[in-house]
C-alpha cells in the first residue's frame, strides 16, 4: 500500500511541478503543446514498443482486454439508457455524454499511472488498443449516423447543410486514418510483433529507444499540470449540469465499479492483477471526447465540463480505490 501511495504522490509531485511553471509561465506560451507533442509523437511510441516487446502477451491481453471492453461498454450503455429516458437528450447529444462517461485517457495519464503506479507500462495497453482501435471508431460512427439522420429530418435542406453532412460523413473515415496512422498504436503494434516473434533488438538500437522512452511520462505529466492553469468547470453550462454531473460520476465510480465485478466474480483477479484493471477503468475522461463534441457541434459543454472534473478527481479517486482494495 506504502509503494501504490508513493507512486501516486510522484504523479501529483510532477503535475504539481508542471502546473506552476504553467502559471508562471516558465517555458513560454505554447510550452505544453510542444511537450504534449514530444511525448504522444515520440517519447510514448518508444515506451510501449520497449514495454511490450518484453511482455507476456496472454497475461497483458486475455483478461485485462476484457475487462476493459465490458467495463466501458457498460457505463457507455447505461448513460445512453439514462440520458435517453430520463434527461431526454437527443441521440448524438446522448452519445457525447456517453462518450464522457466512458472514454478514458489511456495515454497522457494512463501511461504514468501504469509506470508509477502499476510498476508497468504494458497494464495500459489491453485500454489504451481497445479504445484507439475499437471503442472510438464505433463511437464515431454511430454519431455520425445520428448526426446526419437528425439533420435529414430538420428544416435546414439547403446546399450549406448538404455540404456539411457530406463533411461529416467523411469524418468516421478520418478519425479511421488517423488511428491508423496513431504513432502510439504503431508502437505498440511493433512491441508486439517483437514478443510473438520472441524478437530483442540489439543493444545499439535498444538503448536510443529506451533513453527516449524514457521522456515520455515526464513531458506527459508536465504538460497535464500545465493545461490545469485558467480552467473552471460547469461555466456556461446551458442548462446541462445535470448531465455533466452525473457522466462525471459514472466515470469516476460507476465504469471502475464495473470493472471491479466483473473482474472477481467473472474472471476471479484477485491482488495486483485485479488493482491494475480498477485503477484502468478509473482514469478520467479523454480529451478526445472534446475534440468529437467540437466537430460535431454536440454537447460541447458537457464535454468539457466532464474532462477536466475528472481530470481533477480521478488521482483522488484512485487513492480511494487503492485503500479500499488494499
Amino acid at each position: 500500500m506504502l509503494q501504490v501511495l508513493s507512486g501516486f504522490f510522484i504523479v501529483w509531485a510532477i503535475i504539481g511541478v508542471g502546473y506552476f511553471i504553467g502559471r508562471r509561465n516558465v517555458l513560454g506560451n505554447n510550452a505544453g503543446q510542444v511537450l504534449s507533442r514530444l511525448a504522444f509523437f515520440v517519447g510514448s511510441p518508444a515506451l510501449l514498443f520497449e514495454t511490450l516487446s518484453k511482455a507476456d502477451l496472454k497475461a497483458v491481453f486475455a483478461q485485462p482486454l476484457l475487462v476493459a471492453a465490458v467495463s466501458a461498454v457498460g457505463t457507455a450503455l447505461l448513460f445512453l439508457l439514462v440520458s435517453r429516458l430520463f434527461f431526454k437528450r437527443s441521440l448524438p447529444e446522448t452519445l457525447i455524454g456517453s462518450m464522457s462517461s466512458s472514454l478514458a485517457n489511456s495515454a497522457n495519464l494512463g501511461i504514468p499511472i501504469a509506470v508509477f503506479v502499476l510498476g508497468d507500462a504494458s497494464y495500459v495497453a489491453p485500454l489504451l488498443i481497445f479504445q484507439l482501435a475499437f471503442f472510438t471508431p464505433a463511437y464515431l460512427m454511430v454519431l455520425d449516423a445520428a448526426t446526419n439522420a437528425e439533420m435529414a429530418r430538420s428544416r435546414a435542406t439547403t446546399d450549406s447543410a448538404g455540404t456539411r453532412r457530406s463533411a461529416l460523413r467523411s469524418t468516421p473515415l478520418m478519425f479511421l486514418l488517423i488511428i491508423v496512422r496513431n504513432p502510439m498504436i504503431i508502437g505498440s503494434a511493433l512491441g508486439l510483433l517483437a514478443a510473438a516473434y520472441k524478437w530483442t533488438p540489439p543493444e545499439l538500437i535498444l538503448e536510443p529507444i529506451h533513453l527516449i522512452g524514457g521522456a515520455a511520462v515526464p513531458a506527459m505529466l508536465l504538460s497535464f499540470g500545465m493545461s490545469l492553469n485558467g480552467t473552471k468547470p460547469l461555466q456556461a453550462s446551458e442548462g446541462r449540469r445535470t448531465d455533466t454531473l452525473v457522466a462525471s460520476a459514472f466515470k469516476l465510480f460507476l465504469h471502475p465499479l464495473l470493472a471491479l465485478v466483473f473482474a472477481r466474480f467473472a474472471l476471479n483477479l484477485d491482488g495486483h492483477a485485479l488493482f491494475a484493471a480498477v485503477v484502468a477503468a478509473s482514469l478520467p475522461t479523454a480529451q478526445n471526447v472534446f475534440v468529437a463534441a467540437t466537430r460535431y457541434q454536440q454537447g460541447v459543454t458537457v464535454a468539457k465540463d466532464v474532462v477536466l472534473i475528472t481530470t481533477v478527481l480521478a488521482v483522488p479517486a484512485m487513492v480511494g480505490i487503492a485503500a479500499l482494495l488494499g
